[in-house]
């Protein structure tokens, strides 16, 4: 997972599968980035991401309530279809913003 840091944002660039075998691992990056840096905005690019469980959704909810009392916000960027489904499923794009990879970077 490549990381790059702009600001108070913090973009991640997830590849393969997001589940309960890496899940702790990415929300232990975030929060360490939000508590140590004061990052308020993370943006999750997925376009290489293949799999998600519940595990990760959970990360990515979690780290959206972490960050709405700090002001902050989760960007989500070039979900794959089939797993955008998924996360339509879980609710997700009714409270977190998906956004084109263009408007991301």
């Amino acid at each position: 997972m490549k990381k790059r840091i702009e600001r108070q944002t913090l973009h991640l660039y997830i590849e393969g599968e997001l589940d309960m075998n890496n899940a702790d691992e990415l929300k232990q990056l975030i929060d360490s980035e939000i508590d140590k840096k004061g990052i308020r905005t993370v943006v999750l690019h997925m376009g290489g991401l293949t799999f998600i469980d519940s595990s990760g959704l959970g990360v990515i909810l979690g780290r959206y309530k972490k960050l709405l009392p700090l002001g902050g916000k989760v960007l989500i960027s070039n979900v794959p279809p089939h797993l955008y489904n998924i996360m339509e499923l879980s609710g997700l794009p009714k409270i977190i913003e998906f956004i084109p990879e263009e408007k991301a970077l």
